[in-house]
């Protein structure tokens, strides 16, 4: 009997790799959405529209849907929802549905940059210099993603709810990491981002990087990850390198990661469902991506 996944903002222009991962993994794909026409319903083979997040009833209204299409599997990758989801996972689990995704104080942690920051340096994990003051010309909120409110500024900033952090010129990677259900690190990815559009990678690189994979170990090894993270670095001209943020979840560009290894959506279904050990593959490194529009037709 094939599982029942269900993956979030499957409206995302960079959600369809997931829903196919889902599908190659011969499981059924459940997209979710708060926009009924998003294009990954047309992806997948079921689909379920989402509340507004604003909605009172939204959590009553979500479960009552995901047992309503029995729903196995949850893969949360919408910040906006992602403590709730790790809030409800002992509840969900009550009903047969296993979320894959790290316990709350950690969403919360890392979903606040200032925390965030406070995490690295009580751990010795290289990281800007930062502040809850308009100390450093980078400004950016707190519990922000992507490049949305970023900004550059010697003018003064209401820094309510925000940062301001060291600016670091380099060469940026993303680290995709796939944690077992132990908090272990099974896969560590860097990836080089060759471009990026609107905070998502449209293109990039699988590299080898000793000294990043080194990091990412005692970064795991200072709290507990479950299921796909995602980590941001910079690297210095000098070679130093910086960490920016943690993404406690799946993300958009992922896909190279699975690409460079194996369907770590199959690995979630194997190792948190049905208990098997996951013994890695070797990583690709050098393998490349990149992003291109494509179109679906329908009536």
């Amino acid at each position: 009997m094939s599982l029942r996944i269900l993956t979030e903002a499957s409206g995302s222009l960079v959600s369809g790799y997931l829903i196919k991962a889902v599908k190659e993994a011969n499981c059924i794909a459940v997209a979710s959405d708060i926009d009924p026409d998003c294009y990954g319903r047309y992806l997948a083979d079921e689909f379920i529209q989402m509340p507004l997040k604003s909605d009172p009833k939204l959590w009553d209204k979500v479960i009552a849907a995901l047992v309503e299409k029995k729903v196995d599997i949850v893969i949360p990758s919408f910040d906006e929802t992602l403590l709730g989801w790790s809030l409800r996972k002992d509840l969900l689990l009550e009903k047969g549905i296993r979320v894959i995704v790290s316990e709350p104080k950690v969403i919360e942690m890392f979903q606040d940059k200032w925390l965030t920051y406070e995490f690295f340096l009580k751990n010795g994990i290289p990281t800007p210099d930062t502040s809850l003051e308009q100390v450093y010309p980078l400004v950016k909120p707190r519990n922000g993603r992507g490049a949305k409110g970023v900004q550059i500024s010697t003018q003064p900033v209401d820094m309510t709810g925000m940062i301001s952090q060291e600016f670091i010129k380099g060469t940026e990677y993303t680290i995709d990491v796939f944690c077992d259900k132990f908090s272990n690190p099974i896969y560590i990815v860097p990836r080089k981002r060759m471009n990026v559009k609107e905070g998502k990678s449209t293109s990039g690189i699988v590299v080898f990087h000793e000294g990043i994979i080194q990091w990412v170990k005692k970064i795991c090894e200072c709290t507990s990850f479950i299921g796909p993270i995602n980590i941001q670095c910079i690297e210095k001209e000098s070679g130093d390198l910086k960490f920016i943020e943690v993404n406690p979840r799946i993300a958009g560009g992922m896909a190279l990661g699975f690409a460079a290894t194996e369907n770590w959506i199959q690995q979630i279904v194997d190792h948190f469902v049905y208990g098997k050990e996951i013994k890695p593959i070797p990583v690709k490194y050098g393998l490349k991506m990149m992003r291109y529009y494509n179109e679906i037709f329908t009536f």
